[in-house]
């Protein structure tokens, strides 16, 4: 039987677009982080591969799950994460969730708006914050800024990434409203070059994540883990000049990934922002915020 190492891309934690487990993160949370990353990823993997049928993919989700829920053998990925929660006595419901997207990218090709697609990303992008969040005993009531802040991520990749998934899965993110508002259909994004329409588009929901980075500012600020906090503002800094360059540029022939240096120098400023504005609360006699609120 095809396993799910069967299609695996290859990629690792180093491959993506923002920090995951770097070494601002306390060095006994990389390992859980990891393990909760090897296991999207190779659920991510299943769902993104580009020849095998919808029956597997979701056969092999649905094995994975078992291995999370204890059925020995049924996922090597799924045993490993489920170890982990155990050890710590963490929830295995946001890995749960994960699934429930990665089922949808199988099943579900098109998002008619954005309130459609802000649900997908409640289980796609939210989870992975929210894991991290439990892992470092951070209160629930910060879910609302990371669910912002992870949001925005996954907007920010969708839209960096819509011509290869157009081309490769024939998988569109970018709701259909907006489209149909401009005048186009889902061909504009099959093409080499954005059309002054699909640029429209692009940066309307380029905007609109840049409201969502707007909404999860204040979110480092309610960390009560320093180097968590650091790493969130990084990410912050990160994401908030990748929504600016899809305002301006064209996804589809040009380049809007940072290059190292240039994510190196955002990362930099990321985390002196939030290091100078925790020196700045010890030194005024203020208390780090439990919620993330303004300041």
């Amino acid at each position: 039987m095809t396993g799910a190492a069967d299609l695996a891309s290859g990629k690792g934690h180093r491959d993506e677009n923002f920090p995951v487990a770097s070494r601002l993160v306390r060095p006994e949370l990389r390992g859980p982080i990891l393990a909760f990353y090897r296991f999207a990823r190779a659920a991510d993997d299943v769902a993104d591969h580009p020849t095998a049928p919808p029956a597997e993919k979701l056969e092999q989700l649905a094995r994975m799950e078992a291995g999370l829920r204890g059925d020995a053998g049924a996922s090597p990925a799924g045993e490993a994460l489920r170890a982990v929660l155990r050890e710590r006595g963490l929830t295995d419901a946001h890995a749960l969730d994960l699934l429930e997207a990665f089922r949808r990218d199988v099943t579900k090709l098109r998002y008619a708006d954005w309130a459609e697609l802000m649900d997908y990303c409640r289980y796609s992008a939210s989870p992975v914050g929210r894991f991290v969040l439990d892992l470092h005993g951070e209160p629930r009531a910060l879910w609302p800024l990371n669910d912002a802040l992870c949001t925005a991520l996954q907007v920010i990749n969708h839209l960096q990434d819509c011509g290869k998934d157009f081309g490769a899965l024939d998988r569109v993110y970018v709701p259909l409203d907006v489209l149909e508002a401009e005048g186009i259909g889902v061909e504009a994004i099959g093409a080499g070059q954005g059309s002054p329409a699909l640029l429209r588009v692009i940066a309307d929901l380029a905007r609109r994540t840049q409201g969502l980075l707007d909404q999860a500012r204040p979110f480092a600020a309610g960390i009560a883990d320093r180097r968590l906090a650091l790493e969130v503002g990084v990410i912050q800094a990160l994401a908030e000049s990748l929504a600016a360059r899809l305002t301006r540029r064209d996804p589809l022939s040009q380049r809007v990934h940072h290059r190292p240096v240039e994510a190196v120098g955002l990362a930099l400023r990321g985390a002196l922002g939030v290091a100078a504005g925790r020196l700045g609360r010890r030194l005024s006699g203020g208390r780090l915020r439990p919620y993330g609120g303004p300041g």
